[in-house]
């Protein structure tokens, strides 16, 4: 049997790995709401910089012609976009730190579920690779293809973390009751999380135009930006309707078949309300002229969305496991 206070202090530092995971997309989402994509032009340095600037006169003279040399023109120091960028990247090295003292804190499984471990060693070596995608993604001009699959891995990452969490926690989760509860649900849940990586996809895509309206408006006036918004926002607009009817359903069934305090039904609560929120800030893009305050955080809600998905469906499997081994 494995240690208690061991396997409690991996959830912990799995749990806290997940929420600055979360923070880093977010942080992201306000790199590309204030378009500090490219405040520093070069990785891993700044401007050349371990420590960015802080004024155009550190830089020197001709630093314009020599970036207009090396693929990027119009390069302008300003250093609210370039400390802004470069706090997105301090936030990723941490996400590093924080995989590796899991990967290491992981280790513990090895005379139990080796699975536990190997599977976080991989999402170490992912993040890894995530942190080479964001070079990447720099050294493409911020091509919009390149930032979508840079966020749809984190999103990857987030779910395999959530994952070797649960399965740490297995004995738990399938404690939970979920007898009542119909079979077809975990199908519904699967379709459900494949319809919010659609709307996630669709909401990159407006996401990717907006940046060239923006562009073409050189950020201001941003009540006239929905004159020019793509058909795929409408879509994504009226999609999210389909979005709440599924997750209202899942909810609604949970609700009828389990006891107040069942953790499912906690996190179906969770799951409607980051709906609702994710609803809410979408409304406030569309009608209030695309604030920058909303469009990080309608993106951190969506990922949260499919995390709590996720995390549900995990919990379901592993109890009605354990109720056929009963049976």
């Amino acid at each position: 049997m494995l240690d208690h206070q061991s396997t409690l202090r991996f959830r912990r530092l799995g749990m806290l790995t997940i929420c600055a995971v979360y923070l880093v997309i977010l942080v992201g989402g306000i790199v590309r709401a204030s378009g500090a994509g490219m405040g520093c032009p070069d990785w891993p340095t700044c401007f050349g910089q371990w420590i960015p600037p802080t004024a155009e006169s550190q830089l020197p003279a001709n630093y314009q012609e020599i970036y207009a040399n090396r693929g990027y023109k119009n390069t302008q120091f300003n250093p609210i976009k370039t400390w802004t960028e470069y706090t997105n990247r301090l936030v990723g090295v941490s996400i590093g730190f924080l995989i590796l003292l899991t990967a290491w804190s992981s280790r513990i499984f090895l005379k139990g579920d080796k699975s536990i471990f190997y599977l976080c060693l991989s999402i170490f070596f992912l993040v890894g690779f995530q942190g080479w995608l964001g070079s990447a993604v720099v050294a493409s001009n911020l091509k919009p293809f390149m930032i979508t699959l840079h966020m749809l891995l984190a999103l990857f990452i987030v779910a395999l973390l959530i994952y070797a969490i649960a399965k740490s926690q297995k004995h738990y989760l399938s404690q939970i009751d979920s007898s009542q509860i119909p079979d077809k649900i975990k199908t519904v849940i699967i379709i459900a999380m494949v319809f919010t990586l659609i709307q996630v996809a669709m909401g990159t895509q407006v996401r990717e135009a907006v940046d060239f309206i923006a562009h073409e408006h050189k950020y201001i006036d941003r009540e006239y930006w929905r004159d020019s918004f793509p058909t795929i926002f409408y879509i994504h607009r009226s999609f999210s309707a389909l979005i709440l009817l599924t997750n209202l359903w899942i909810v609604w069934k949970i609700y009828g078949s389990v006891e107040k305090n069942n953790l499912l039904l906690r996190c179906s609560y969770q799951l409607i309300a980051l709906i609702s929120l994710a609803i809410l800030a979408g409304i406030t893009l569309d009608r209030l002229g695309i604030p920058p305050v909303a469009q990080p955080i309608h993106l951190l809600i969506a990922n949260l969305i499919f995390g709590m998905q996720f995390f549900i469906y995990i919990c379901l499997v592993y109890s009605s496991k354990a109720q056929m081994q009963k049976t």
